[in-house]
């Protein structure tokens, strides 16, 4: 059955955010500030190593590097199109109305615990490549594992930044499950460096989301969205 994958991948998502929210309340403030940067720290290594990944490959026995040109004019566009289109403006107007809706107006950190956690299980090539498989041939076994992974990010981030970060789960639904039932209909429909690029700058901007949690300075990730959108783009012409 097409779309058990996405449907796994939500459960997880729930799940590891009750027992997150369950464990949260009985954590000190120093616990729950110490928590909340080691997830940035390792979400930040979690990008890292995405990105070098697709950026770092051997050619001859040597190391060698690609795409930055790719990568550059993605985050710059990207930027560009998040900042007209205030991308980040109408995903916070969304959290404010999950907030309402599930009557949690007394929880200050709602807001900022649903994008930072949306934006770290959203974005990635699992998502993409685990929906494909799911679409066309039903294999969901990548995003089987993709669930136990968020499960793991989305427990530590509720723990440390409250119940805003397990409707993370709603995006993920509609991202994934638009492109399983895409896929479904129009079969494999995007090409091997399409993917790969997308992976690469979608690794970026996880660590964008890393860096947030641990720094006072914030980065306006969601405004960079349309950068993997470039990125996939450019896959179709190298």
């Amino acid at each position: 059955m097409r779309g058990l994958g996405t449907l796994f991948n939500v459960i997880g998502i729930i799940a590891g955010g009750i027992v997150g929210n369950f464990v949260g309340h009985r954590l000190k403030s120093k616990m729950q500030e110490t928590l909340l940067t080691m997830t940035g720290i390792g979400v930040v290594i979690l990008g890292i190593g995405g990105a070098l990944s697709q950026m770092l490959s051997v050619v001859d026995g040597k190391l060698t590097s690609s795409g930055s040109m790719m990568m550059i004019i993605s985050l710059a566009g990207g930027a560009v199109m998040g900042e007209l289109l205030q991308i980040e403006n109408k995903v916070f107007q969304f959290g404010d109305w999950l907030k309402r809706i599930s009557h949690s107006g007394e929880d200050n950190r709602f807001v900022s615990g649903f994008v930072s956690a949306s934006c770290t299980v959203c974005i990635g090539a699992m998502a993409v490549i685990g929906s494909i498989q799911d679409g066309v041939s039903g294999d969901y076994s990548v995003l089987v594992a993709k669930g136990v992974i968020d499960a793991i990010i989305i427990f530590v981030m509720t723990a440390a930044q409250g119940k805003g970060s397990i409707f993370s789960a709603v995006p993920v639904g509609l991202f994934q499950g638009i492109i399983t039932l895409l896929a479904f209909f129009a079969g494999d429909f995007l090409p091997a460096q399409a993917i790969s690029n997308l992976s690469f700058v979608g690794s970026i901007l996880i660590l964008c989301v890393g860096l947030n949690l641990v720094r006072d300075k914030q980065i306006r990730v969601a405004n960079t969205l349309p950068a993997v959108v470039i990125a996939v783009v450019f896959g179709y012409f190298q």
